[in-house]
């Protein structure tokens, strides 16, 4: 069984490679909000949504003080595809090796159709200033998540 995060825990510190050719750190974040967000495969219907979803809830998002970063094994060039096809405006990093999926413990032993395996669990973090985490969801469902997660964090739909 992976680790999982609990509030209160200091998050995993990360620096991955995104879309657009750069790199996204935890630690250069400090002093804001961040929702990080775990998908398992960019382009699949599910994950679509759930970027989209973001994507649609970033402005209220960022004015309430939260950066959003998304998060995959996949290759940037892949990422960046799947950013531009959806035009999607927040950073998406490419977690090839799974390590910081792992110490998330958003990588490990799912059910996927009534059959276990290992593979990307679909969670959602929201970190504080200090670098804690503030909230953890592990297997959440990709349609209505980011309305859940708004809902949970005093945002009101805009």
């Amino acid at each position: 069984m992976t680790d999982r995060l609990s509030p209160g825990d200091l998050a995993p510190d990360f620096t991955l490679p995104t879309a657009d050719g750069g790199q996204v750190s935890l630690s250069a974040l400090r002093g804001r909000r961040v929702v990080v967000y775990f998908y398992p495969a960019a382009g699949t219907p599910g994950c679509t949504k759930q970027a989209c979803d973001f994507r649609d809830s970033l402005a209220s998002l960022q004015s309430h003080g939260y950066t959003v970063i998304g998060i995959s094994p996949d290759a940037p060039a892949k990422l960046a595809v799947f950013a531009e096809a959806e035009q999607l405006t927040f950073p998406l990093a490419s977690d090839s090796d799974k390590s910081v999926l792992t110490a998330y413990g958003a990588y490990g032993e799912k059910s996927l159709y009534g059959k276990l395996t290992r593979g990307v669990i679909r969670s959602t973090f929201v970190i504080d200033t200090e670098g804690h985490v503030e909230l953890a969801q592990y297997a959440v469902k990709a349609t209505g998540h980011v309305a859940r997660l708004r809902k949970q964090l005093g945002i009101d739909a805009d």
